[in-house]
């Protein structure tokens, strides 16, 4: 029985050392900046929420219709809002924040010209054929 302590006991205390040390998950330096922030998140959420609410506005009939008007399709300033930057999706939700209450859709038309036209200058676009 001495004998079976002797062997047993260095063992256990091993393990006992082992597992009281303080487990450390290490991440490849690939997936380190995988890791989204609290504050990512939230911003995340704050620009799908500023997507869907220009895409509502873009949805209603008197907008589509002024957008014929001028010429562009409804179809395609869906898929261009669809391709703006979260900065772009931002400033455009701040724009439309800005609006009086009783405005036309004048206002918000003109922000979604605008930025499309600026879109198309720089080449990511290829909207407005006067452009080139």
């Amino acid at each position: 029985m001495k004998k079976l302590a002797r062997v047993i006991s260095p063992l256990l205390i091993a393990f006992l050392v082992l597992g009281s040390l303080p487990a450390v998950a290490s991440v490849p330096a690939t997936q380190a900046n995988d890791l989204v922030s609290t504050q990512d998140a939230l911003s995340a959420s704050q620009v799908a929420s500023d997507r869907e609410r220009i895409n509502e506005l873009l949805a209603r009939e008197d907008v589509q219709q002024q957008l014929l008007l001028q010429g562009v399709q409804p179809a395609d300033v869906k898929a261009r809002v669809a391709a703006l930057s979260d900065e772009e999706v931002s400033q455009m939700a701040n724009q439309l924040d800005e609006m009086p209450a009783g405005a036309s859709v004048v206002g918000a038309l003109f922000a979604v010209f605008v930025i499309l036209l600026v879109t198309d200058i720089l080449g990511l676009t290829n909207v407005y054929p006067f452009v080139r």
